[in-house]
């Protein structure tokens, strides 16, 4: 089994940055020259003895910004748990250290861009959560895993790894082309791992989901949907359940992503701003790449699209109709299933109406199942692939029935549930097994729309309240605010961290001015005053009604017609992104 040192110190002189393993036995030496940003394999002799000493967990790699490279460090882990007698590592806390020694250099602009800059990659490492192991493979499913070569398993770590899941790729660009480096990097990915032990009828089993976020079309909310030309689709997560008992081990994997042609939807200060399709492009081509790929890696695909089928979202529900049947593949099954529609008025329970719709077919594509003796005894034949408009509330509901529904199945062939008995009757477990599912949605809302999800009351009791509604309000309009005025900057510090944007110090422009023209500030404030002369003139009323009535409808007049010109420029309004992508640069 390949591996990755496991503990280090970064040494520190004003020449060089030295990562020194600390792993017994060890004497490697990871040294990068701060001049030539040059990276060689020493050993602990050649570290002067004036280095200065601090402990790290690791590395997430190296990044080019204004003023220079800056080494990205792990400094604060936590352990999540152990992985079939792997222990997993959340990332916690992090570092990012400049090989410069000084940014005199630098203009008093370029200087404000690279501080700009280091709160954006900080603001992508402070977005939980990542995770890492340094003896065991993150990126894969249990059954790729099972399904590859001795080669591929003497591998390194960096080597092996599914690139969609890791998100620190990009940094770790200087380290890939040099193979005896590998030792002490690993991929990091980004998403939601929670480990539980659980216990039914005195019986103790391991249950764990792992989230794997893709860091292809990352984005935010709003400014990444659809897919873009290589099929890749936004919010792209592969969710894995596996549970472990007496060295016996299954998991169960469904997908879930963006609807996969090109549209977008663009935040304009509407609360729901609607969906457009584009006009202008090959929505087919992007259609079968995205599935082609889905098909070889997970076999028969059965699309679960849960948005509604009236209003707004109803063009991208005859779309993806359209183009299923156009593509005619026997190994994909399209099923629309209003959400919304079908629960309304808080009938929840027709949930079970599509869950028993497709109970069958996930009776055919199975799961990974692994005997006491490592002999395997079934594989999962094909995915779930959910979505709605975000990926993340009303998916997240469904993936959560049809996972238990296949943990039922799987802990009965493993004998911890008898013939007959039902999870849900399992109060303890069942307790933890839909607070999990809920804290994989709150976490996969966060890295997307910037709350945690919604309808998560339901995942966590089995039943919709009054008060899960009203938290629902709450997100509601807090993504409200971050989707219209923080999600610009957000946006741009996932394509500066995933190298979508690159700095150019030879070439530096700055990107960052926003130069607004005369509506950003002028209508805000004339609306304000309008607004505030209109509560003044009730609260301090003039001499007669008739006086009174006409300052009232003078002054909200025009607070309403400003309020209105605001929404028609919507787009001057919210924060957009500044950074040019490189692909629109190529």
């Amino acid at each position: 089994m390949a591996s990755t040192y496991e503990s280090f110190n970064l040494r520190t002189t004003p020449e060089k940055f030295y990562v020194e393993a600390l792993d017994e036995g060890s004497e490697d030496v990871l040294a990068i020259d701060r001049v030539s940003t040059e990276t060689t394999l020493t050993v602990r002799r050649d570290i002067p003895a004036s280095a200065e000493t601090r402990p790290i967990c690791g590395l997430m790699g190296t990044i080019r910004l204004v003023a220079g490279m800056y080494l990205v460090v792990i400094t604060k882990k936590k352990k999540v748990g152990d992985l079939l007698g792997h222990v997993v590592w959340k990332a916690v806390d992090f570092d990012i250290v400049s090989y410069k020694k000084t940014i005199l250099h630098l203009t008093d602009t370029q200087m404000q861009d690279n501080k700009a800059f280091l709160s954006m990659i900080n603001n992508v490492l402070h977005t939980e959560a990542f995770y890492f192991a340094t003896d065991y493979d993150l990126t894969h499913t249990l059954q790729r895993l099972a399904n590859t070569s001795p080669e591929f398993h003497e591998m390194s770590l960096l080597e092996r790894a599914d690139q969609r899941f890791v998100w620190n790729g990009h940094l770790l660009r200087e380290f890939i082309a040099q193979p005896e480096l590998h030792k002490f990097v690993f991929p990091v990915v980004h998403g939601f791992i929670t480990m539980k032990s659980g216990c039914i009828s005195g019986k103790v089993f391991d249950w764990i989901i792992i989230s794997r976020r893709s860091c292809f079309r990352a984005g935010v909310r709003y400014y990444v949907r659809g897919i873009d030309s290589e099929g890749h689709p936004a919010n792209y997560v592969e969710t894995e359940q596996i549970v472990q008992y007496n060295s016996a081990k299954a998991s169960f994997v469904q997908t879930r992503g963006s609807i996969p042609f090109y549209w977008s939807q663009r935040p304009n200060l509407k609360y729901k701003p609607k969906p457009q399709i584009s006009k202008t492009v090959n929505h087919l081509d992007g259609f079968q790449r995205h599935f082609d790929s889905q098909i070889i890696l997970y076999g028969r695909q059965v699309i679960l699209n849960l948005i509604n089928q009236k209003g707004s979202e109803q063009p991208l529900e005859l779309a993806f109709d359209k183009l299923v049947t156009s593509l005619g593949n026997g190994m994909i099954k399209y099923i629309a299933f209003d959400f919304h529609k079908e629960c309304s008025r808080m009938r929840w329970h027709r949930l079970q109406i599509l869950v028993d719709m497709v109970a069958e077919m996930q009776d055919e594509f199975g799961y990974f199942l692994v005997d006491a003796d490592g002999k395997v005894m079934s594989t999962q034949e094909g995915t779930f692939r959910s979505n709605c408009m975000d990926c993340l509330d009303r998916t997240n509901v469904i993936q959560s029935m049809l996972a238990q529904r296949s943990l039922q199945s799987q802990l009965r062939r493993m004998g911890v549930l008898h013939a007959g008995q039902q999870i849900e009757e399992q109060a303890d477990f069942g307790k933890m097994f839909k607070n999990a599912w809920a804290d994989n949605a709150d976490a996969c809302a966060k890295q997307y729309a910037g709350t945690g999800a919604l309808k998560t009351d339901f995942t966590r009791t089995g039943k919709r309240t009054q008060w899960g509604l009203l938290m629902d309000g709450w997100n509601s309009m807090i993504r409200y605010y971050k989707n219209n005025f923080s999600d610009g900057f957000r946006q741009d510090s996932i394509d500066l961290f995933l190298g979508n944007y690159a700095v150019d110090e030879a070439d530096w422009a700055t990107p960052m001015r926003d130069n607004k023209d005369w509506k950003f500030l002028t209508l805000p404030i004339v609306m304000v005053v309008a607004f505030s002369m209109c509560i003044i003139c009730l609260l301090m009323a003039g001499e007669t009604w008739t006086e009174t009535l006409a300052y009232v409808l003078f002054w909200g007049t025009a607070s309403v017609v400003t309020g209105g010109l605001i929404l028609f420029n919507g787009l001057d309004f919210v924060d957009a992104p500044k950074l040019v992508q490189k692909e629109k640069l190529d």
